[in-house]
């Protein structure tokens, strides 16, 4: 929640950050907010953020939500620090413990001792009738 007697807020943040502010309804991205720019408080503005890479370590982003008065007296800060953590559905195709981004072995599978591929089909059932 807002501090008591903010009527507008600002929103800062590092390179690894996007930001989007969702005002009256409509996107407003990263392009928009540049520095010194401030929206209104009102009801149903969200503040929508992401990280589109991995970080390179723990809490190396940040977002700054700066609140302010009437006539633009500043009241307030608040901060989150961001993680990015990396995903992937990448395998080890060919059972040769490593882990390879653009391994031939993904095309196809082979099942027994020697056969190559990770994934095994599960939750087959159907999920409505």
């Amino acid at each position: 929640a807002a501090p008591a007697g903010a009527v507008a807020f600002g929103v800062k943040h590092t390179e690894g950050v996007s930001v989007d502010v969702l005002f009256r309804g409509r996107a407003e991205p990263e392009a928009a907010s540049g520095a010194g720019t401030r929206w209104p408080l009102d009801e149903g503005t969200v503040l929508r953020f992401s990280m589109s890479r991995a970080s390179s370590e723990v809490n190396d982003n940040k977002v700054t939500v700066s609140f302010y008065a009437e006539g633009g007296k500043p009241i307030n800060q608040a901060g989150v620090f961001l993680t990015g953590v990396g995903i992937s559905l990448d395998v080890d195709a060919d059972r040769d413990g490593v882990v390879e981004k653009n391994s031939p072995n993904k095309a196809s599978w082979a099942w027994g001792p020697e056969g190559h591929g990770a994934i095994l089909l599960v939750s087959c059932d159907k999920e409505f009738p």
